[in-house]
């Protein structure tokens, strides 16, 4: 299905048969882990001699799932993460399409050994008019992403310099291939968090964050119409299924 797209005074054209699924599967044995959370699990539900696994005898699959979404997989969060007046995220997405920029940064490395996306970064970003979603890959990439477990790795996160920045622009959704935009072990500062919501002014009730996704190196950097999929939770955060669909200018 090819659909054609105006973005800004601009004309592009859409292919919907060929998305790219930048998600991390919740997975049973080797599912990515984050904050020392237990592990994503999916266990038959039993209640007498009733087992709800075809392998046992039952006519259905019939599974209960633990899932922490923050610590094991793909997931979009609203301001409710770390602020009681936000609200749940199903509430906060209302849409699921937005114009969106894949950019692919090498993370500056500090002193103390830290990995961040800073405010220099920003210049590399280029052209982001017109752009409701930033997506960042970050250096190096493998794929070792869809299954790490980052707890006590301190890995790379975002500079609440290059979020202010940010908060400038048209984005009001963030994808990143990291745990957190913030560092993993803060003190409960939470500072880039805090400044890309804005919570100390009007709080941006309708923003979004997506951490943990995986952008295959054969995904080139460019525009893209992407397909935020969440799932109806009335929690703060939802296990999320982003695809992106590349936009040619016609």
């Amino acid at each position: 299905m090819i659909v054609k797209i105006k973005v800004g005074d601009l004309l592009f054209s859409c292919n919907l048969n060929t998305g790219h699924d930048i998600s991390i599967p919740f997975k049973n044995d080797s599912g990515v882990i984050a904050f020392g959370a237990d592990a994503y699990s999916s266990k038959p539900y039993k209640a007498g001699d009733f087992i709800g696994a075809l392998e046992n005898g039952s006519p259905v699959n019939f599974y209960n799932i633990y899932i922490n979404p923050h610590g094991n997989g793909t997931h979009t969060e609203s301001v409710r993460h770390i602020d009681n007046r936000g609200l749940s995220i199903y509430e906060t997405l209302k849409t699921s399409h937005f114009v969106s920029k894949l950019v692919t940064l090498k993370p500056e490395t500090l002193n103390d050994g830290d990995r961040i996306i800073n405010s220099e970064h920003f210049e590399r970003l280029g052209d982001i008019k017109n752009v409701e979603a930033l997506i960042i890959r970050t250096m190096p990439n493998s794929k070792k992403k869809l299954e790490k477990n980052y707890t006590g790795t301190n890995p790379c996160y975002v500079d609440f310099e290059f979020i202010q920045r940010l908060n400038n622009s048209e984005v009001k959704h963030l994808l990143i291939d990291m745990p957190s935009v913030d560092r993993e072990i803060d003190g409960g500062k939470l500072s880039a968090h805090k400044a890309y919501w804005q919570i100390d002014k009007d709080i941006a009730m309708d923003k979004t964050i997506t951490e943990m996704i995986y952008v295959d190196n054969d995904i080139q950097d460019g525009l893209y119409l992407l397909n935020l999929q969440t799932i109806s939770v009335d929690i703060d955060a939802s296990p999320s299924k982003p695809i992106i669909y590349a936009l040619k200018e016609i």
